[in-house]
């Protein structure tokens, strides 16, 4: 065999034993549980964080109040926006959002003194230190490995 199409099958094996790799890792990776577990409960106004099994944070939150609604159920990360203003609500600040069904975030409030009781048009609102740290844990460990779990 001569050297040029010795090289060329050297190289296409490489490239197919690469592939198959690259495509076991993924699938290791789709089988890896969440690393950042939020875990939020309507009737006790709070959100636990959890790191790779260990407890992060327990927060006070807002959820919607009477008329409205913050669903429920098992979320992904959809898209985060450090600085966001609703478009539905008079511009309202968002700080820190982390849109987890449609529009419906977790994110930071100016109304601090509401936490701890509904009060929310839907969205999850933290104290603005709170929501800044949720952000970057999400930022630092990756939304694809983030779960955020509401219930009653």
């Amino acid at each position: 065999m001569p050297m040029k199409q010795f090289l060329v099958a050297v190289f296409c094996g490489l490239l197919l034993v690469s592939s198959f790799g690259n495509a076991n890792a993924r699938s290791r990776r789709a089988l890896l549980p969440p690393i950042v577990v939020a875990n939020i409960d309507i009737s006790d106004q709070t959100m636990s964080v959890h790191v790779n099994g260990w407890s992060e944070a327990y927060w006070p939150v807002s959820t919607a109040r009477s008329g409205y609604h913050t669903p429920r159920g098992h979320f992904r990360v959809q898209r985060l926006a450090r600085i966001y203003f609703s478009k539905k609500y008079d511009n309202s600040p968002m700080p820190n959002a982390v849109f987890f069904n449609g529009g419906i975030a977790i994110h930071g409030t100016e109304h601090v003194r509401q936490l701890g009781r509904p009060a929310s048009h839907g969205c999850v609102r933290l104290n603005p230190a709170d929501s800044a740290e949720f952000y970057e844990l999400i930022e630092n460990y990756g939304a694809s490995r983030t779960v955020i779990n509401v219930r009653d």
